[in-house]
């Protein structure tokens, strides 16, 4: 597998004064470096090491967010009264339940 699939970011880290290099699919993994440029680098290079030493154990390595496949459908469990009040707003709307709560998670 190779680890150029999986998502990276950089972002800047006030505690530590550096840019700091991490991976979505490795939440443990960061890199800390003087430049955005080194971050990147670094986390890449760390993530690298270790999906071949989880490859070498046999272990499983994550599948990159960007390869997996999405259905467009997940579960929310919400307390009944705000079950009611999004019903309720829906209606008034004149939409369905599925519409308005897309709306509010997409906007």
């Amino acid at each position: 597998m190779t680890h150029d699939h999986f998502t990276y970011r950089v972002t800047w880290s006030p505690e530590d004064g550096e840019h700091v290099g991490l991976c979505a699919e490795f939440p443990s993994l960061s890199w800390l470096a003087a430049t955005p440029e080194g971050a990147l680098a670094g986390i890449r290079k760390v993530v690298a090491e270790a999906v071949h030493d989880m490859e070498t154990n046999g272990e499983k390595v994550p599948d990159p967010i960007a390869d997996r496949t999405y259905s467009g459908e997940f579960k929310v469990r919400i307390p009944p009264q705000a079950h009611r009040a999004l019903v309720m707003q829906a209606a008034e709307q004149g939409v369905s339940l599925n519409r308005l709560a897309s709306a509010k998670l997409c906007a």
